[in-house]
């Protein structure tokens, strides 16, 4: 099953997201969004001139990927796994892989476990040299990723009595409607609100709904603008993308099969340096 199809099906169900998988955000109406991009100035970066880089010598998963057989053949699931029971997802055929006697599991014709991979890919097929289960992986500890901070060093407050949830759902809705919105975010009890100009206008409209902390910021970009790259980086990288989406202001965070650099680099001279900050699920082995 590819890795389209499992999205689809995942789309079925969950909402549509700033922060989404491919399919989701490729919802977004490109004449709904208001920014300016590649695509919006005439200038859609073209899908042959994106590079598509192979690693020289081994590669290995970052930490425990799901690999899954449903009769044709194990496949590496570096994106999005659908939790249904047996799961679906797809990626990368496999070669030289044995599912071994501990931690995989079988349904409905289907097999699958968890493994940290290492071997090499040639940007169709990633021969395995070495293969850990779960059950016998070391996870070393890892920090917990922390949310955004706030806007702003000293959130104000205005009037404790309008500060409940009700009033919350509230202002972020009216944030969400201001015609320069960016992004929202909450971090504790405070509202965090980016705009892209007059803020202290959207402070002023954002207080007749909420009394409690409050943050606003001016970035530069809308959330549409941001939407309208994250469909031209889709479309550009196609199958490479695995996630794609916005967690911070100013910026979009997309995961590809394999980069060296060069994939960033291609970002960065379309779209500005530092706007998509690209990250590979497949990384070179340490010599």
């Amino acid at each position: 099953m590819s890795l389209r199809h499992v999205i689809a099906a995942l789309a079925l169900t969950l909402p549509l997201a700033a922060c989404s998988t491919e399919e989701e955000m490729k919802a977004v109406d490109p004449a709904d969004a208001g920014g300016t991009s590649a695509a919006s100035s005439g200038d859609e970066p073209a899908r042959d001139t994106v590079p598509v880089p192979v690693p020289d010598g081994e590669v290995r998963t970052n930490g425990l990927v799901t690999v899954l057989d449903d009769g044709d053949g194990p496949e590496m699931c570096l994106g999005a796994v659908a939790e249904s029971y047996p799961p679906q997802c797809g990626g990368p055929a496999l070669a030289d892989f044995d599912f071994g006697d501990v931690g995989a599991e079988q349904a409905a014709g289907v097999t699958w476990g968890s493994y940290a991979l290492t071997g090499t890919f040639d940007g169709t097929t990633f021969t395995v040299t070495d293969a850990i289960p779960a059950a016998l992986y070391d996870v070393m500890a890892e920090p917990e990723a922390g949310g955004l901070e706030p806007a702003c060093e000293t959130p104000a407050t205005t009037d404790t009595t309008m500060a409940t949830p009700q009033d919350m759902d509230a202002t972020l809705a009216a944030a969400s409607a201001l015609p320069t919105y960016a992004t929202a975010w909450m971090s504790g009890g405070t509202i965090n609100v980016a705009v892209t100009e007059d803020a202290a206008g959207a402070e002023a409209e954002l207080r007749k709904t909420w009394g409690g902390m409050l943050c606003v910021t001016t970035v530069e970009r809308t959330e549409a603008d941001l939407n309208l790259v994250n469909q031209e980086l889709q479309a550009a990288l196609g199958e490479s993308l695995l996630t794609s989406g916005s967690y911070a202001p100013d910026s979009l965070d997309a995961q590809v099969v394999f980069d060296d650099g060069s994939i960033q680099a291609w970002a960065d001279q379309t779209w500005g340096e530092g706007l998509v900050k690209v990250t590979s699920a497949l990384q070179p082995v340490e010599g």
